[in-house]
């Protein structure tokens, strides 16, 4: 999301875009490694499935890609589950101030956003099965924005509820004042 250019209210300081300054926990790379281990699974899956059924004596390039694509499927498997874990972690940032909710996410793509804290409507937690073997959930911040849904993906369980009754007070106070 990119950061509105509005003037802010005179008196007030419009809020930095700057780096989150949390970064998420370490159970969070198991997380990713299991989920590359299914990934790579459903790869080999693809690739088996290539190779039996793709004749051996086939004509122009299905020899060449009979070599390729498990070499590709090697290649996807050590980036999936030794680089990209690791790189997530480095990269995933959060943070909540009294003015907004940062977040960084991406591993190829990186994205950072900025939620202000008087857009925020509703605010929720959610687990989904691997998070729950983990001890992780995700803060779902519903904003009054376009971009719908704003996630703050794998926190701890007990940090993630602290997070959101902490910006579902701050969002009602900012409701409140505004009345």
């Amino acid at each position: 999301m990119s950061p509105s250019h509005r003037a802010a209210p005179s008196g007030a300081r419009p809020t930095p875009v700057r780096e989150p300054a949390w970064e998420l926990p370490r159970s969070a790379i198991g997380l990713w490694v299991v989920e590359s281990l299914i990934s790579t699974a459903f790869v080999w899956l693809a690739i088996g499935a290539f190779l039996l059924f793709v004749p051996a004596d086939a004509g122009d390039p299905l020899p060449l890609l009979r070599r390729l694509v498990p070499l590709a499927g090697a290649v996807y498997a050590v980036v999936a589950l030794s680089i990209r874990p690791w790189f997530k972690h480095r990269v995933y940032r959060w943070e909540i101030t009294n003015e907004a909710a940062y977040t960084r996410t991406g591993w190829l793509t990186q994205t950072w956003t900025l939620v202000p804290i008087s857009r925020i409507q509703t605010v929720d937690v959610t687990r989904g099965v691997l998070q729950q073997m983990f001890g992780l959930a995700t803060v779902a911040v519903l904003t009054a924005s376009s971009q719908g849904t704003v996630r703050i993906w794998h926190l701890e369980q007990g940090v993630a509820q602290r997070v959101a009754d902490d910006l579902a007070r701050r969002a009602e106070l900012v409701r409140d004042q505004a009345t």
